[in-house]
């Protein structure tokens, strides 16, 4: 677990882009980046020490309740792909992880954010866990 403050925590996941991605056109279906969002967001939340699994345990669920992305040039069949995962406590009850998902280290493809309220196992708003809360500082 990193104690780096939020604006320097910067989570890097890679991902190659499997044939199966693609559409007919050899290029990456553009759910795929939401999918990748996810995977740079799972792993930010595991640096914390704290996995998606181990909230729902403790009973705190985190929905997407808003997503934006922004394609500005198509990924293809084999690409090496580097996601970057930042994220902003908005409120206490509220997160916001900003993506890009990069080829060849500074050629970017998409950038994109997803907000999550975090959310008791009845649906009503609770805090962040205290464990991303402290690691947005």
């Amino acid at each position: 677990m990193s104690n780096a403050p939020a604006a320097s925590l910067l989570r890097r996941t890679r991902v190659r882009v499997r044939y199966a991605e693609t559409d007919c056109m050899g290029v990456v279906y553009y759910a795929n980046y939401l999918v990748w969002f996810e995977v740079g967001r799972s792993d930010w939340l595991r640096d914390t020490g704290q996995s998606y699994r181990d909230m729902e345990s403790d009973g705190v669920q985190l929905p997407v309740i808003e997503a934006h992305c922004e394609y500005r040039k198509p990924a293809r069949y084999d690409d090496d792909l580097e996601i970057r995962t930042r994220a902003t406590r908005l409120t206490p009850v509220r997160i916001r992880f900003d993506y890009e998902i990069v080829r060849g280290g500074d050629d970017i493809l998409v950038v994109g954010h997803t907000i999550h309220a975090a959310l008791d196992a009845r649906g009503r708003p609770r805090r962040l866990p205290a464990r991303v809360s402290d690691m947005l500082g």
